[in-house]
Protein backbone atom coordinates (compact mmCIF):
# COMPACT_ATOMS: atom_id res chain seq x y z
CA UNK A 1 0.00 0.00 0.00
CA UNK A 2 1.18 3.45 -1.38
CA UNK A 3 1.40 6.10 1.45
CA UNK A 4 -1.21 9.07 0.68
CA UNK A 5 -0.34 12.21 -1.03
CA UNK A 6 -2.55 13.83 1.34
CA UNK A 7 -0.57 15.01 4.37
CA UNK A 8 -1.64 13.48 8.01
CA UNK A 9 -5.78 13.45 7.05
CA UNK A 10 -4.52 11.27 3.94
CA UNK A 11 -2.10 8.73 5.61
CA UNK A 12 -4.84 8.17 8.48
CA UNK A 13 -7.45 7.38 5.90
CA UNK A 14 -4.87 4.81 4.55
CA UNK A 15 -4.87 3.11 7.86
CA UNK A 16 -8.30 2.96 7.68
CA UNK A 17 -8.75 1.36 4.04
CA UNK A 18 -6.15 -1.12 4.98
CA UNK A 19 -7.91 -1.98 8.37
CA UNK A 20 -10.73 -2.56 6.49
CA UNK A 21 -9.86 -4.31 3.67
CA UNK A 22 -8.39 -7.55 5.86
CA UNK A 23 -12.39 -7.89 6.36
CA UNK A 24 -11.64 -9.30 9.85
CA UNK A 25 -10.03 -8.01 13.54
CA UNK A 26 -6.75 -7.38 12.51
CA UNK A 27 -3.39 -7.42 14.93
CA UNK A 28 -1.30 -4.56 15.22
CA UNK A 29 1.66 -6.81 14.04
CA UNK A 30 -0.51 -7.64 10.84
CA UNK A 31 -1.00 -4.27 9.79
CA UNK A 32 3.12 -3.62 10.27
CA UNK A 33 3.96 -6.43 7.68
CA UNK A 34 1.89 -4.51 4.90
CA UNK A 35 2.36 -0.68 6.32
CA UNK A 36 4.11 1.48 4.87
CA UNK A 37 4.53 3.67 7.79
CA UNK A 38 7.27 3.40 10.37
CA UNK A 39 6.03 1.51 13.66
CA UNK A 40 5.71 4.51 15.92
CA UNK A 41 3.89 6.50 13.03
CA UNK A 42 1.50 3.99 12.53
CA UNK A 43 0.83 3.26 15.98
CA UNK A 44 0.60 6.69 16.59
CA UNK A 45 -2.26 6.77 13.88
CA UNK A 46 -4.07 3.73 14.98
CA UNK A 47 -4.26 5.28 18.43
CA UNK A 48 -5.88 8.52 17.19
CA UNK A 49 -8.27 6.75 14.94
CA UNK A 50 -9.46 4.48 18.14
CA UNK A 51 -9.49 7.40 20.09
CA UNK A 52 -11.60 8.88 17.96
CA UNK A 53 -13.60 6.12 17.65
CA UNK A 54 -12.98 5.55 13.81
CA UNK A 55 -11.37 2.07 15.08
CA UNK A 56 -12.58 0.23 17.48
CA UNK A 57 -9.73 -2.02 20.35
CA UNK A 58 -10.88 -5.46 21.43
CA UNK A 59 -8.10 -5.77 24.42
CA UNK A 60 -9.09 -9.21 24.90
CA UNK A 61 -8.17 -10.47 21.50
CA UNK A 62 -5.55 -7.44 20.84
CA UNK A 63 -7.76 -6.45 17.55
CA UNK A 64 -8.91 -3.60 15.85
CA UNK A 65 -11.75 -2.98 13.32
CA UNK A 66 -13.55 -0.74 11.97
CA UNK A 67 -15.27 1.81 14.62
CA UNK A 68 -18.97 2.56 15.23
CA UNK A 69 -18.25 6.06 14.25
CA UNK A 70 -17.32 4.93 10.68
CA UNK A 71 -21.10 3.30 10.47
CA UNK A 72 -22.72 6.38 11.22
CA UNK A 73 -20.68 8.11 8.85
CA UNK A 74 -21.56 5.56 6.35
CA UNK A 75 -25.40 5.27 6.69
CA UNK A 76 -24.90 9.33 6.04
CA UNK A 77 -22.77 9.11 3.20
CA UNK A 78 -25.24 6.06 1.81
CA UNK A 79 -28.15 8.37 2.33
CA UNK A 80 -26.43 11.71 0.71
CA UNK A 81 -24.23 10.72 -1.69
CA UNK A 82 -25.06 7.14 -3.41
CA UNK A 83 -27.73 6.58 -6.09
CA UNK A 84 -28.65 3.77 -3.40
CA UNK A 85 -31.84 5.38 -2.19
CA UNK A 86 -32.79 6.78 -5.05
CA UNK A 87 -32.87 3.58 -7.21
CA UNK A 88 -33.60 1.25 -4.28
CA UNK A 89 -37.19 0.78 -5.58
CA UNK A 90 -36.41 0.65 -9.50
CA UNK A 91 -33.56 -1.88 -8.82
CA UNK A 92 -36.18 -4.07 -6.82
CA UNK A 93 -38.88 -3.82 -9.45
CA UNK A 94 -36.15 -5.13 -11.96
CA UNK A 95 -34.92 -7.65 -10.42
CA UNK A 96 -38.48 -9.01 -9.89
CA UNK A 97 -39.40 -8.47 -13.31
CA UNK A 98 -36.48 -10.48 -14.93
CA UNK A 99 -35.44 -13.08 -12.10
CA UNK A 100 -31.93 -12.17 -12.10
CA UNK A 101 -29.24 -10.25 -9.48
CA UNK A 102 -29.55 -6.86 -10.39
CA UNK A 103 -25.98 -4.73 -9.24
CA UNK A 104 -26.21 -1.02 -8.49
CA UNK A 105 -22.55 0.65 -8.85
CA UNK A 106 -20.59 3.59 -8.91
CA UNK A 107 -17.25 5.01 -9.34
CA UNK A 108 -14.68 5.38 -6.64
CA UNK A 109 -11.76 6.61 -8.33
CA UNK A 110 -10.65 3.90 -10.77
CA UNK A 111 -12.81 0.86 -9.53
CA UNK A 112 -16.06 -0.20 -9.16
CA UNK A 113 -18.00 0.58 -5.79
CA UNK A 114 -21.03 -2.03 -5.31
CA UNK A 115 -23.60 0.54 -3.72
CA UNK A 116 -26.79 -1.97 -4.07
CA UNK A 117 -27.82 -5.73 -5.12
CA UNK A 118 -30.89 -6.92 -5.32
CA UNK A 119 -30.69 -11.13 -5.48
CA UNK A 120 -32.33 -13.40 -8.19
CA UNK A 121 -35.13 -15.36 -6.71
CA UNK A 122 -32.66 -18.32 -7.15
CA UNK A 123 -29.29 -16.54 -5.81
CA UNK A 124 -26.15 -16.95 -7.35
CA UNK A 125 -22.58 -17.48 -5.51
CA UNK A 126 -20.43 -14.31 -6.79
CA UNK A 127 -17.78 -11.62 -5.31
CA UNK A 128 -20.37 -8.70 -5.82
CA UNK A 129 -21.46 -7.59 -2.50
CA UNK A 130 -23.00 -3.79 -1.60
CA UNK A 131 -20.31 -2.07 0.01
CA UNK A 132 -17.18 -4.15 -1.89
CA UNK A 133 -15.12 -2.58 -4.20
CA UNK A 134 -14.15 -4.29 -7.90
CA UNK A 135 -12.06 -4.11 -10.84
CA UNK A 136 -13.65 -1.43 -13.56
CA UNK A 137 -11.56 -3.07 -16.88
CA UNK A 138 -13.29 -6.34 -16.21
CA UNK A 139 -16.71 -5.70 -14.93
CA UNK A 140 -20.07 -4.99 -17.01
CA UNK A 141 -20.88 -1.82 -14.74
CA UNK A 142 -17.17 -0.99 -14.99
CA UNK A 143 -16.80 -0.91 -18.74
CA UNK A 144 -20.39 1.00 -19.18
CA UNK A 145 -19.24 3.56 -16.71
CA UNK A 146 -15.72 4.30 -18.70
CA UNK A 147 -17.12 4.24 -21.93
CA UNK A 148 -19.27 7.35 -21.04
CA UNK A 149 -16.35 9.06 -19.80
CA UNK A 150 -14.88 12.07 -21.21
CA UNK A 151 -11.27 11.35 -22.37
CA UNK A 152 -10.24 13.80 -19.29
CA UNK A 153 -11.62 11.46 -16.54
CA UNK A 154 -10.93 8.27 -18.74
CA UNK A 155 -7.54 8.21 -19.20
CA UNK A 156 -6.37 8.21 -15.57
CA UNK A 157 -8.83 5.61 -14.92
CA UNK A 158 -7.49 3.17 -17.44
CA UNK A 159 -3.85 4.29 -16.42
CA UNK A 160 -4.86 2.26 -12.46
CA UNK A 161 -6.14 -0.73 -13.93
CA UNK A 162 -4.26 -3.54 -13.48
CA UNK A 163 -4.98 -5.80 -16.50
CA UNK A 164 -4.72 -8.74 -14.22
CA UNK A 165 -6.36 -11.89 -16.37
CA UNK A 166 -8.77 -13.53 -13.93
CA UNK A 167 -10.24 -15.25 -16.45
CA UNK A 168 -9.66 -16.76 -20.32
CA UNK A 169 -11.80 -13.60 -21.29
CA UNK A 170 -10.50 -10.99 -19.30
CA UNK A 171 -9.62 -8.32 -21.22
CA UNK A 172 -5.67 -7.47 -20.87
CA UNK A 173 -4.65 -4.56 -22.83
CA UNK A 174 -5.92 -0.80 -22.88
CA UNK A 175 -6.32 -0.98 -26.54
CA UNK A 176 -8.20 -3.74 -26.43
CA UNK A 177 -10.06 -2.20 -23.45
CA UNK A 178 -10.69 0.99 -25.33
CA UNK A 179 -11.74 -1.27 -28.36
CA UNK A 180 -14.54 -2.89 -26.01
CA UNK A 181 -15.80 1.00 -24.32
CA UNK A 182 -16.19 2.72 -28.07
CA UNK A 183 -18.81 -0.42 -28.61
CA UNK A 184 -20.79 0.36 -25.37
CA UNK A 185 -20.70 3.95 -26.46
CA UNK A 186 -21.99 2.82 -29.78
CA UNK A 187 -24.85 0.66 -28.43
CA UNK A 188 -25.85 2.11 -25.16
CA UNK A 189 -25.04 -1.26 -22.85
CA UNK A 190 -22.39 -3.77 -22.42
CA UNK A 191 -21.46 -7.30 -21.11
CA UNK A 192 -19.57 -9.05 -18.63
CA UNK A 193 -18.16 -12.51 -20.83
CA UNK A 194 -17.21 -13.91 -17.56
CA UNK A 195 -14.32 -11.72 -17.46
CA UNK A 196 -13.98 -11.36 -13.60
CA UNK A 197 -15.56 -14.77 -12.29
CA UNK A 198 -15.74 -18.16 -14.47
CA UNK A 199 -19.29 -18.64 -15.08
CA UNK A 200 -20.81 -15.22 -14.25
CA UNK A 201 -22.19 -13.21 -17.13
CA UNK A 202 -23.89 -9.46 -16.99
CA UNK A 203 -25.64 -6.97 -19.46
CA UNK A 204 -24.91 -3.51 -18.05
CA UNK A 205 -25.94 -0.17 -18.75
CA UNK A 206 -24.79 3.19 -17.26
CA UNK A 207 -26.74 5.88 -15.74
CA UNK A 208 -26.57 9.39 -16.94
CA UNK A 209 -27.32 12.98 -16.10
CA UNK A 210 -29.27 14.58 -19.08
CA UNK A 211 -25.76 16.33 -19.77
CA UNK A 212 -24.23 12.61 -20.51
CA UNK A 213 -22.50 12.57 -16.70
CA UNK A 214 -21.80 9.28 -15.60
CA UNK A 215 -23.72 8.90 -12.05
CA UNK A 216 -23.49 4.95 -12.01
CA UNK A 217 -24.76 1.65 -13.44
CA UNK A 218 -26.74 -0.99 -13.52
CA UNK A 219 -26.30 -4.41 -14.35
CA UNK A 220 -28.54 -7.73 -14.38
CA UNK A 221 -26.46 -10.82 -13.86
CA UNK A 222 -26.89 -14.63 -13.82
CA UNK A 223 -24.93 -17.04 -14.69
CA UNK A 224 -23.89 -19.66 -17.82
CA UNK A 225 -25.39 -22.59 -15.92
CA UNK A 226 -28.56 -21.00 -16.35
CA UNK A 227 -28.86 -18.29 -19.25
CA UNK A 228 -26.58 -16.72 -22.08
CA UNK A 229 -25.72 -13.55 -23.22
CA UNK A 230 -28.36 -13.57 -26.50
CA UNK A 231 -31.27 -14.27 -23.37
CA UNK A 232 -29.88 -11.20 -21.65
CA UNK A 233 -29.62 -8.73 -24.14
CA UNK A 234 -32.97 -9.27 -24.13
CA UNK A 235 -33.58 -7.34 -21.26
CA UNK A 236 -32.01 -4.27 -22.16
CA UNK A 237 -35.19 -2.42 -22.95
CA UNK A 238 -36.00 -3.05 -18.79
CA UNK A 239 -32.65 -1.98 -18.31
CA UNK A 240 -32.33 1.28 -20.03
CA UNK A 241 -36.02 1.81 -18.57
CA UNK A 242 -34.84 1.56 -14.56
CA UNK A 243 -31.76 3.50 -15.59
CA UNK A 244 -33.34 6.22 -16.76
CA UNK A 245 -35.87 6.19 -14.19
CA UNK A 246 -33.41 6.36 -11.58
CA UNK A 247 -31.34 9.28 -13.90
CA UNK A 248 -34.21 11.28 -13.58
CA UNK A 249 -35.05 11.20 -9.87
CA UNK A 250 -31.50 11.82 -9.46
CA UNK A 251 -31.71 15.15 -11.21
CA UNK A 252 -34.05 16.62 -8.95
CA UNK A 253 -32.49 14.73 -5.30
CA UNK A 254 -29.41 16.21 -3.38
CA UNK A 255 -26.99 13.84 -5.29
CA UNK A 256 -23.03 15.70 -5.61
CA UNK A 257 -22.75 18.05 -8.44
CA UNK A 258 -26.22 17.39 -9.20
CA UNK A 259 -27.77 20.36 -7.38
CA UNK A 260 -26.32 23.21 -9.45
CA UNK A 261 -29.43 24.88 -11.62
CA UNK A 262 -27.59 24.76 -15.10
CA UNK A 263 -27.43 20.96 -14.33
CA UNK A 264 -30.64 20.84 -13.50
CA UNK A 265 -31.86 22.94 -15.99
CA UNK A 266 -30.48 21.06 -18.77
Amino acid sequence: MAGSGDGTVGKALDVLDQVAAFGRPVRFSELLESSPFPKATLYRFVQTLTSQRMLNFDPDRQTYAPGVRLVRLAHAAWDQSSLAPVARPYIEALSQAVGETVHLAQMDHAQVLYVDKRNAREPLAMYSQAGKVGPAYCTGVGKAMMAFMDETALAPVIAQQSFHKFTDNTLTTEADLRNELAEIREHGYGFDREEHEPGIICVSMPILTRRGRVLGALSVTSSTGRTNLASLEKLVPQLREASQKISEEAQDWRFPDQTKSNEIST
